[in-house]
């Protein structure tokens, strides 16, 4: 890979992988409720869809994609009322993903995590979007595509998860914070707006 290509690409995808969006605001909410090492499983998930998008932006599979803007509507409703339906059960202090108020509660099993987010990752219309206006400009074409796009792609995957325990430290810090009270309701109802607002986000974005 180009040095020069690398010094300019590593800085743009941290900026943007570093401001807030709706996979960095369920990393710090599942971080907030669920800790951080629970939060893994939602990142393995978001990661994967991470991956997908970039891999099929690079290949212009996403232009096609975003021709038809049908394609993801059936996606991002059924994505965006789950995490909306998973809000309002946090809210209410109910739910696998909500701070246990009581024993006994089943958590939250790993392929929920990994689907939430790998769901959230691709039903995103505006992620495909960055990708293809972003990526291709740092692949050459006298070099290799493939090998390009695993060398980028790591990366992309690398600063993405760095920016996901970033939030998932923030949300469970700001739980240590005011849990002192021991106030486990408004917690959860903090949590479970910040969910809403992911499903909505993803539903109309």
């Amino acid at each position: 890979m180009n040095i020069a290509l690398l010094s300019a690409f590593i800085p743009t995808f941290f900026f943007v992988s570093i401001t807030p969006g709706m996979c960095m605001t369920l990393a710090m909410t599942l971080g907030m409720t669920i800790g951080i090492k629970r939060a893994l499983w939602m990142m393995l998930g978001e990661l994967a869809g991470v991956a997908l998008v970039a891999t099929l932006s690079a290949i212009g599979v996403a232009a096609l994609l975003l021709n038809y803007p049908s394609v993801f509507t059936v996606l991002k409703y059924l994505g965006g009322a789950y995490l909306a339906f998973v809000g309002v059960q946090m809210w209410l202090s109910k739910g696998k993903m909500a701070i246990k108020t009581e024993e006994g509660n089943e958590p939250a099993s790993r392929m929920d995590l990994i689907s939430q987010g790998f769901i959230t990752a691709i039903a995103n219309p505006k992620g495909w979007a960055f990708f293809v206006a972003l990526l291709p400009p740092f692949l050459e074409a006298s070099r290799p595509l493939a090998m390009q796009l695993v060398v980028l792609i790591s990366i992309i995957l690398t600063l993405e998860f760095t920016c996901l325990i970033v939030y998932a430290t923030g949300g469970k810090t700001l739980k240590s914070l005011l849990m002192k009270s021991g106030n486990v309701r408004i917690m959860n109802r903090i949590a479970g707006s910040l969910m809403m607002g992911v499903g909505v986000w993803l539903a109309i974005g």
